[in-house]
């Protein structure tokens, strides 16, 4: 089992068109063979987000990675991210 936790800041005052589109690539994810877990949580920071996925197999992470919906969410997504995502894989031990 892999999970990935992907911690992302967003610019200030476009916080609601973010939580709209990221809604969709949850949504989306969550239907994918593979996925065990998607969601979109935030902090008490406005503005910090973090995705918190987890997968059966890296195939599944894979798939994830190149699918229409994460391609095109994603880079619509890009549009209302401050400087890059910081990005930790784990995998169970």
């Amino acid at each position: 089992m892999l999970t990935v936790i992907a911690q992302i800041k967003v610019k200030s005052g476009l916080e609601a068109k973010f939580e709209d589109l990221a809604n969709q690539l949850v949504h989306a994810s969550r239907q994918e063979e593979g996925c065990l877990e998607y969601g979109l949580w935030r902090t008490d920071v406005v503005g910090d987000y973090t995705f918190i996925e987890r997968y059966k197999n890296p195939a599944a992470v894979e798939a994830h990675r190149n699918s229409e919906h994460f391609r095109q969410i994603g880079r619509a997504m890009g549009a209302y991210i401050e400087g890059s995502p910081s990005v930790i894989r784990l995998t169970v031990v």
